[in-house]
């Protein structure tokens, strides 16, 4: 296996990099992909501190704990345990997606592959989350293994010989992410005859390069503004009030299309009223909008 050229691939900064602390955070779950991160992290030189979070859901917990902690003393690095306590049920993805990041440092390091991202983009893409959620920017993480592929991760723990945890909530089709990487991705091979994971990767980096011009227009217009809004062009009004909402209500992921969709109906006076996701109301007076709890 050639590390190099993977390490050509990857990002992980220099000392100087990722707000000027010399130290990463990486957050290992004990799969393939985290483990992986870890060990290219120790070979780039990069100093660090293993974090993993123990959701609290699964009898393995503790085990896989066990697991990721072996991994931080064999690489020589520190080692960070967060436990928490869901219930299983409702929503569960999402519920253990949030705790995870708050128990995370704000700066932390996940290990996001090319696969992962073309699955986010495919999932947004259904559920309308407009150009925000096709780019899929994970802005609110720092993503040093996006160039590689999950085959890659796989070859490099085995190289490595290191011991990786399987995950079975990573085969639990409950989980939109899990279906879409199980039956979706496959159907789109077949259907296309090639590799479906480099088609959207390239495709979400023209949509994202699309999304900057936007996102600059947008972000001189007032959102509260209706006149402005209704002389703006739609993208850029979309993207104004898409990042008004995310701002207001502490939203970390993009407002989906619907939701835009009602508020700009509010926008233009069909509506007086809309209610948005999170539990909140966009309502327009006077010719300005307001954001109001449920």
């Amino acid at each position: 296996m050639d590390t190099a050229a993977l390490l050509a691939r990857c990002d992980f900064g220099t000392a100087c990099d990722f707000g000027g602390n010399r130290e990463l955070a990486l957050a290992v779950s004990g799969g393939a992909d985290s483990t992986a991160m870890a060990v290219l992290a120790a070979r780039a030189g990069r100093s660090f501190t293993i974090w993993h979070v123990d959701h609290g859901i699964r009898g393995a917990g503790a085990a896989e704990a066990e697991v990721v902690e072996k991994l931080a003393s064999s690489l020589g690095a520190p080692f960070e345990l967060r436990r928490l306590n869901l219930s299983d049920g409702p929503d569960l993805e999402a519920r253990a997606r949030e705790a995870r990041y708050r128990a995370l440092p704000t700066d932390v390091c996940v290990a996001h592959t090319a696969d992962d991202r073309a699955e986010t983009i495919l999932l947004n893409l259904l559920r309308g989350a407009g150009l925000a959620g096709v780019a899929a920017p994970f802005s609110r993480v720092r993503r040093p293994i996006i160039g590689l592929r999950r085959a890659e991760t796989r070859a490099v723990c085995e190289s490595a010989g290191v011991e990786v945890v399987d995950d079975p909530m990573n085969d639990d089709e409950r989980f939109a992410r899990v279906a879409v990487r199980n039956r979706l991705m496959p159907l789109a091979a077949e259907a296309l005859d090639r590799d479906p994971v480099p088609l959207l990767n390239r495709h979400a980096d023209l949509v994202a390069d699309a999304l900057a011009v936007i996102q600059g227009a947008a972000a001189a217009l007032d959102p509260t503004d209706t006149a402005a809004l209704r002389c703006a062009p739609r993208a850029v009004a979309s993207e104004a009030l898409r990042q008004w909402l995310m701002s207001e209500t502490g939203s970390a992921t993009a407002v989906d299309a619907a939701s835009i969709d009602r508020v700009m109906a509010v926008v233009d006076g069909t509506h007086r009223a809309t209610e948005v996701e999170g539990g909140h109301r966009v309502t327009r007076t006077a010719g300005r909008l307001r954001l109001e709890r449920l």
